[in-house]
């Protein structure tokens, strides 16, 4: 386990919700259609500012220290086939807010069940191939410096990611967790400063589960 897989399932539930809850939506609900807009515009935004800190810092990193560089650029370019997916599905599931129609909450389940398979590869690949080799470097003075960038985030920030990243977190990723960041620390930026996830967005995914 590694913080990388924390998020990754994370985003693969997130997925696996909006797929779900389209599939059991009421033809003209358009408040249920905003609400669900809403949450899948939550994860496109976290999925797309964990590839930027990966763009940024960890490839770089990586590639100074002997990565193949292949399989790094095998990685920037997923990260570009997951943003175009990511982004006909977000037109998608606007058009959907927009009408709450039967038709396009079909056409937005289509294309979030596309964008999965994206993102499902990628994140396949980077379990399989790129974290062999990255783990090894987890207690260089390199990877220290990467860390420090990633985590220098503003407390709001930082409070939405983990209300987002426990959410219906599993046994596995909740126990690696507490041993990575003292459950205190995650307590009050998930409650004090993930405020806004916690009103905005969970309840959506609550609902999902009645």
């Amino acid at each position: 386990m590694t913080m990388n897989r924390v998020i990754h399932a994370a985003v693969r539930r997130d997925l696996d919700r909006l797929v779900r809850a389209l599939d059991a939506i009421a033809d003209g609900d358009r408040g249920r259609a905003q609400d669900l807009q809403r949450a899948y515009a939550n994860l496109r935004h976290e999925l797309t500012h964990h590839h930027t800190g990966e763009d940024r810092w960890i490839w770089p990193m990586l590639a100074g220290v002997g990565v193949d560089a292949d399989l790094l650029a095998a990685m920037e370019s997923e990260h570009h086939s997951m943003s175009a997916a990511l982004a006909e599905t977000g037109a998608a599931m606007d058009g959907f807010a927009t009408s709450g129609s039967a038709s396009d909450a079909t056409a937005a389940r289509e294309s979030v069940i596309r964008s999965r398979a994206v993102v499902e590869q990628h994140l396949t690949h980077e379990e399989e191939k790129l974290e062999p080799v990255l783990v090894p470097h987890f207690e260089s003075a390199e990877w220290k410096a990467v860390e420090k960038k990633l985590s220098r985030q503003p407390p709001g920030v930082a409070g939405r990611f983990f209300a987002w990243v426990t959410d219906g977190m599993g046994d596995e990723e909740r126990t690696f967790l507490r041993s990575t960041v003292p459950p205190p620390v995650v307590f009050v930026l998930t409650r004090v400063f993930g405020r806004s996830y916690r009103r905005d967005i969970a309840p959506v995914w609550q609902r999902s589960a009645s």
